[in-house]
């Protein structure tokens, strides 16, 4: 694998990139200042920001372990950000051990963090490609280096859609990337809504992409939009619904105010 060489520090940002905004959320260490004040203040905007993104990751969880009990061993997860606990392969691989993952960013601190990623158990297999997630030809050449598209995927498109704009077509992205996989994968999705808590939520994304680069500014979008992506694909029960309503387990709080959409639907 060599993909992750190190390089050069790179040099103080000045602008919030969303891998190290969401990692502030997350109460990790590896962000600059501008990605700080970006965080703080929309999170003051909408409190329901922290134990949104908290809640997404313990979405991620659910979703990766019931895709690995249903025969999924191979999973490509795009806007991986920085390294948490339980990143995808980590819950992959206690499922079922000899699980592959392949990680995909574009910030460079997380790709300085890759070997934390590709930290894969002796049966299984990890890769980190560092690549925009407009760059579908690019992602799918890369990862199909250590995964099987004959054999279903897991997509991760984890709170990365909304930083692709209308105008670039997120839609047709997420169906270009499940165009190449092998029926019996799964697109695995979740999203910040426009039409839950819709006021917080638009300051909160303006505070936001005054501070960020225009690339990587965000879109909510309602739970029609977000339906959208999962078109052609037979959505699972209990369909597009808030974080915690999404088979939540014994230990999963409840709280329909958090404002973000998700979903896991199979492509037949």
């Amino acid at each position: 694998m060599n993909d992750y060489a190190q390089s050069a520090p790179a040099p103080h940002p000045t602008n919030a990139h969303p891998a190290r905004v969401y990692n502030v959320w997350l109460g990790g260490k590896d962000h600059y200042l501008v990605d700080q004040e970006a965080a703080e203040l929309a999170a003051q905007a909408n409190p329901t920001i922290v134990p949104s993104v908290r809640a997404n990751r313990a979405f991620l969880g659910r979703a990766v372990r019931h895709l690995a009990a249903s025969g999924v061993r191979q999973f490509l997860d795009i806007g991986t950000g920085i390294p948490a606990a339980d990143n995808t392969h980590e819950v992959a691989q206690r499922a079922v051990p000899e699980s592959r993952v392949v990680y995909v960013d574009n910030d460079p601190i997380v790709l300085s963090h890759a070997r934390a990623l590709l930290v894969s158990g002796p049966q299984g297999q990890t890769d980190y490609v560092q690549a925009d997630a407009r760059d579908v030809d690019t992602i799918l050449d890369a990862a199909s280096r250590t995964l099987d598209f004959e054999q279903p995927v897991g997509l991760m498109l984890v709170a990365i859609l909304q930083y692709i704009k209308d105008a670039e077509d997120p839609w047709d992205i997420a169906r270009r990337l499940l165009d190449r996989l092998a029926p019996g994968s799964h697109l695995v999705l979740s999203h910040p809504a426009a039409d839950v808590t819709s006021t917080e939520v638009a300051e909160s994304m303006r505070i936001y992409n005054e501070r960020a680069a225009s690339h990587a500014s965000a879109t909510p979008r309602t739970r029609e939009e977000v339906e959208r992506f999962c078109d052609g694909l037979e959505i699972l029960d209990p369909g597009v619904v808030t974080l915690t309503r999404w088979r939540p387990g014994p230990a999963d709080a409840s709280d329909d105010s958090l404002p973000m959409w998700c979903a896991v639907a199979r492509k037949a």
